[in-house]
C-alpha cells in the first residue's frame, strides 16, 4: 500500500488497543455493532451499558472524550431525522410539553440515536487508534475484495490532491476577481468543476501508466506480517463479548 497516510481521526498511541493487529479490530467493532443493532429498542438499560463498555475502551486506548464527542457530530443529519419522527410518525399518541408526538414515532427516535450514536462512536474509536493504511492492509487480510481495498486506498491517497486542486482554482479564480454571488455565476462554478473532472482523470491515466512501467499487474503488494496470536484474538474479542452478554439478557426481559 506504501507509505502511511495520516488522517485527522487517528491519535498515535501506544496503548493496548492501539497494539492490536487492525483486522482484529476491525472484526471487533464489527461484531459489536451487529450486536448492538440486535438489540430490542425497549431493553434502554442495554444501551447504556453498551456505552459504558465504549468509554472503558475509550479509557484503555487513552483517547479522550474530547475527541470521540467531536467527531460524533457527523451522526448530526440523523439526530435531526430522529427528531422529526415523533411528529410524523402515526400510531397512539402522546401528550408532552404541550405537544402531540407518535409514541411509535418516539421509540423508532430512540432506537435511531441509541443505536446509531454507539455504532459511530465505536467506529471513532477504531479510526482513532489504526492507521489508515494499518485498515486497508486490516480489510485485505481479511479477504476483501482487493479491487474494493485498492480503489479505498487511491481514493485516500488522491483525496488531498483534488482538494489541493480545488484550492488552487479557487484562488485563481479569486485573483481574477470573481465571486459567487448568484444564481447568474453557476455557469462559472460548472465549467470550474468540469475542468477539475478532466484534470484529475489526466492525473489517474498519468498514475496508472507510471504504475504500469514499474511492474503493476492489478494487485498490490501486501506486506508479510505475523499473523495475530490467540491472546490479541480475545482481547479483541472482549467488546463484542461483553456486548452479547448484556444483548441476551435484553431479549429475555422484554
Amino acid at each position: 500500500m506504501g507509505a502511511g497516510h495520516a488522517h485527522h481521526l487517528y491519535r498515535a498511541g501506544d496503548s493496548p488497543v492501539h497494539a492490536l493487529p487492525p483486522h482484529c479490530k476491525i472484526v471487533a467493532v464489527f461484531c459489536f455493532v451487529v450486536v448492538v443493532v440486535a438489540t430490542p429498542r425497549e431493553a434502554v438499560w442495554a444501551f447504556g451499558l453498551y456505552a459504558l463498555a465504549l468509554a472503558v475502551v475509550a479509557a484503555a486506548a487513552r483517547v479522550p472524550a474530547r475527541h470521540l464527542l467531536t467527531r460524533l457530530l457527523i451522526e448530526v443529519p440523523f439526530v435531526a431525522f430522529a427528531f422529526l419522527m415523533p411528529f410524523v410518525a402515526e400510531g397512539e399518541r402522546v401528550r408532552w410539553l404541550g405537544l402531540s408526538l407518535s409514541e411509535p414515532g418516539l421509540w423508532g427516535a430512540w432506537n435511531i440515536l441509541a443505536k446509531g450514536t454507539l455504532g459511530v462512536a465505536a467506529s471513532v474509536l477504531l479510526a482513532a487508534t489504526t492507521e489508515l493504511r494499518a485498515l486497508l492492509l486490516g480489510l485485505e487480510r481479511l479477504r476483501m475484495p482487493s479491487l474494493l481495498v485498492q480503489i479505498a486506498s487511491f481514493m485516500i491517497r488522491y483525496g488531498d490532491v483534488v482538494t489541493d486542486e480545488m484550492r488552487r482554482m479557487r484562488i485563481a479564480r479569486v485573483s481574477r476577481g470573481f465571486e459567487a454571488r448568484g444564481v447568474r455565476h453557476w455557469g462559472v462554478l460548472a465549467k470550474s468543476a468540469g475542468a477539475l473532472f478532466i484534470r484529475s482523470y489526466e492525473r489517474g491515466e498519468r498514475v496508472h501508466l507510471a504504475m504500469v512501467s514499474r511492474g503493476y499487474t492489478g494487485t498490490m503488494p501486501v506486506p508479510d506480517a505475523a499473523p495475530a496470536t490467540r491472546a490479541q484474538w480475545t482481547y479483541a474479542a472482549a467488546l463484542p463479548l461483553a456486548a452479547l452478554a448484556v444483548c441476551l439478557p435484553g431479549w429475555l426481559l422484554t
